[in-house]
């Protein structure tokens, strides 16, 4: 459970690196807030898979 509380909050921050990754016109921290989106929804479903089993 722990697992996916935290796989949600990294999403928002994800969202925020990015954005302002955008308004700085730095493309490697819109790359790192991207990657931190996309890793954050894979962990969350592989947890909400393991919790189903």
């Amino acid at each position: 459970m722990g697992k996916i509380i935290y796989s949600i909050c990294a999403l928002p921050l994800g969202v925020f690196v990015f954005v302002y990754g955008g308004y700085d016109d730095s493309p490697g921290a819109q790359l790192l807030g991207f990657l931190v989106v996309v890793s954050g929804v894979i962990s969350a479903i592989r947890s909400k898979k393991k919790d189903v089993r």
